[in-house]
């Protein structure tokens, strides 16, 4: 792991799905080892792809020094917003119509809000089944923000998540152009059906970089921590970056070190390691 300058704060970014959280559960050995680094002197942001809204429960209520969101279109810093990025109009009316020429279940991702067709929640329960305690628990992350409307062209939004269409990404893709992405889904299987698309030249090191330059920082003291596909290039632009054992093998050659997973509570040791305990 690269040697840290102890006498600087740091600026410690987490994705949240699979790092910082287990289904949107966070444990406690995460929450207090947030606490802790923060008491310390360091500075502590969640860095995702969920939308605001999209957020699990109270996972703010633990203390962060800001927020990005939306993989990089969203950024807050102690209440400040610094960027709302959104899909074009045009672009955005194109998505939609063709989501819906592929009968795909969609919700559009906005900071205040999740919006879809009539019949999306349903399809949404059916499409993500049931935990083991019979809740619906991936289902009831979008149903709690989850706006229906008959007219979906005026809607703005800054990601969208997709399942089950009936053409595959590449040709979702084909059809959008350059300036959509994509990354498969993190919530069921059928990866070359179902997924997330983005603005392509928007990216959560994007993000990171904007909350660096506002509190002054330097872009050594940058950690990020993550274990997506969406990561790469936080990972890779950090001081430190460092990705969750079991990762794709693209995000842990773009990493500096290997964390273990919330299952076990791997950033309690994690922060032990880079220092963050100590006061800066």
């Amino acid at each position: 792991m690269p040697p840290l300058s102890p006498d600087r704060s740091k600026l410690v970014f987490l994705d949240i799905d699979g790092t910082y959280a287990v289904h949107g559960v966070v444990p406690p050995g995460h929450e207090a080892a947030v606490r802790r680094a923060r008491a310390a002197g360091h500075r502590v942001f969640l860095c995702t792809g969920r939308s605001r809204a999209l957020l699990p429960p109270g996972i703010l209520d633990v203390g962060f020094d800001g927020l990005v969101a939306s993989a990089g279109c969203y950024v807050e810093v102690g209440g400040t917003l610094l960027a709302d990025r959104r899909f074009p109009d045009a672009l955005a009316q194109k998505v939609v119509a063709l989501l819906l020429e592929h009968d795909a279940a969609f919700v559009l991702e906005a900071p205040e809000g999740l919006y879809g067709p009539p019949g999306v929640d349903d399809r949404l329960r059916a499409l993500l089944g049931t935990g083991a305690d019979g809740e619906q628990h991936g289902a009831d992350d979008f149903l709690r923000a989850l706006e229906m409307r008959e007219d979906l062209s005026g809607t703005s939004f800054a990601k969208i998540t997709y399942l089950a269409a009936t053409a595959p990404w590449t040709a979702l893709l084909d059809s959008l152009g350059p300036a959509v992405g994509f990354v498969p889904s993190s919530i069921v299987e059928a990866h070359d059906f179902a997924g997330e698309l983005y603005l392509a030249d928007v990216h959560k090191a994007l993000g990171i970089e904007l909350v660096q330059r506002h509190v002054g920082a330097v872009q050594d003291d940058v950690i990020a921590v993550g274990d997506g596909i969406n990561d790469l290039e936080m990972l890779e632009y950090a001081g430190v970056g460092v990705a969750i054992e079991g990762s794709d093998a693209r995000v842990l050659a773009a990493a500096d070190a290997v964390a273990r997973g919330p299952h076990v509570e791997g950033l309690v040791d994690l922060f032990d390691d880079l220092g963050l305990y100590r006061s800066a």
